[in-house]
């Protein structure tokens, strides 16, 4: 088991700004987060993480937007995980968390998605949950993940995106921007077109939730 800390890239400009909002807010959230989450975590989140981690197969994989460590209890035996986060805050949490979980093989960074600070085709699988509303470029730190991964490897993904009924769609569109200045989660993310958008080939893209606003995706690296 071992932690470190690995320098993040900048990104610049208004990014930088987008950047450093998302990292406050988890950070002056990350004390809390669990509690705040407990209700959909106890109801399905635990059940989705626990289903989505047992279909992870390849021997090294990276987590991206590990969080407080919600899915550490569920990586499976043998892997091999690289956690990255962008916030300090969360990071404290998850390191907790694996601390518990002395013979799970993992280190925990802290590190921005939209620039990994990881080598080329490094990882047999992706996996994230929950993270890409509320990257600021989310087809970027898309594009990312696809790059560190190998050649035919495997992105996962659980995530929430706008509904698939227009008149709820609408109403997301009118809740993004000021949840998002609150949280620093967007509610209308349009995920699995930006999957796409980043280059990985659709899979699976299943409603989970009522009007798809929960989404299991599956996707590969072209060869």
């Amino acid at each position: 088991m071992e932690t470190t800390r690995l320098p993040a890239a900048r990104p610049p400009g208004s990014a930088l700004e987008q950047t450093e909002h998302t990292r406050r807010a988890y950070d002056r959230h990350a004390r809390a987060y669990d509690a705040m989450e407990w209700p959909v975590e106890a109801l399905a989140y635990r059940r989705w993480r626990r289903a989505l981690w047992r279909d992870v197969d390849g021997l090294d994989v990276v987590e991206i937007g590990v969080g407080t460590g919600k899915n550490i209890p569920h990586y499976p035996d043998g892997v091999r995980v690289t956690g990255v986060d962008l916030s300090e805050g969360m990071l404290s949490r998850a390191r907790r968390v694996l601390r518990r979980h002395p013979d799970t093989e993992a280190t925990l960074h802290l590190m921005d998605a939209q620039h990994l600070s990881l080598p080329d085709d490094a990882f047999d699988e992706a996996v994230a949950t929950f993270v890409f509303c509320s990257v600021p470029d989310p087809v970027a730190g898309l594009r990312e993940g696809l790059r560190v991964t190998k050649p035919g490897g495997r992105l996962r993904l659980l995530e929430h995106q706008r509904a698939s009924l227009e008149p709820l769609g609408r109403v997301m569109d009118g809740l993004d921007g000021p949840v998002h200045r609150f949280t620093g989660v967007h509610v209308a993310r349009r995920t699995v077109e930006n999957v796409q958008a980043a280059g990985w080939h659709l899979d699976r893209a299943e409603p989970i939730a009522p009007f798809g606003v929960f989404r299991r995706i599956d996707a590969h690296k072209p060869l």
